[in-house]
């Protein structure tokens, strides 16, 4: 499973053990003990990736060879791509732009997405030293 995290001013990824249902019940059980307001809405997120990472030819294949419906990467300018991924977007109000998006792809696709999203996040840091 992927964890998205869009918060105001930054936006992580992580890749969770834990099946898609089980992390949206803990969470929903979680809100209801603290009364807290939670939205759950199928939804779509989008991030942006430099086009000239390694692995993004494999993720593309893995994705057409699997045939997976949950992501599309498409051609932003020459230096960008965009991946978007269907999954459940959770937040606290469902105009909110912060929350969370968790989707479930193959673990190959999963794979190939992490990685190729932490050697981005490896050469913005040196961009930025």
């Amino acid at each position: 499973m992927l964890k998205l995290t869009y918060t105001e001013n930054s936006f992580s990824l992580e890749r969770l053990a834990q099946p898609l249902e089980e992390w949206v019940t803990n969470r929903t059980i979680l809100a209801l003990r603290t009364a807290t307001t939670l939205c759950v809405d199928p939804s779509t997120a989008s991030f942006l990736l430099p086009a000239d990472l390694p692995y993004i030819s494999s993720l593309e294949r893995a994705i057409q060879r699997e045939e997976i419906k949950e992501i599309a990467i498409s051609v932003c300018d020459a230096d960008y791509i965009e991946v978007s991924l269907n999954g459940t977007w959770i937040s606290s109000d469902l105009d909110n732009d912060e929350g969370i998006l968790v989707t479930s792809l193959s673990d190959r696709v999963e794979f190939f997405l992490v990685t190729i999203w932490q050697a981005a996040q490896t050469l913005a840091s040196l961009v930025r030293e």
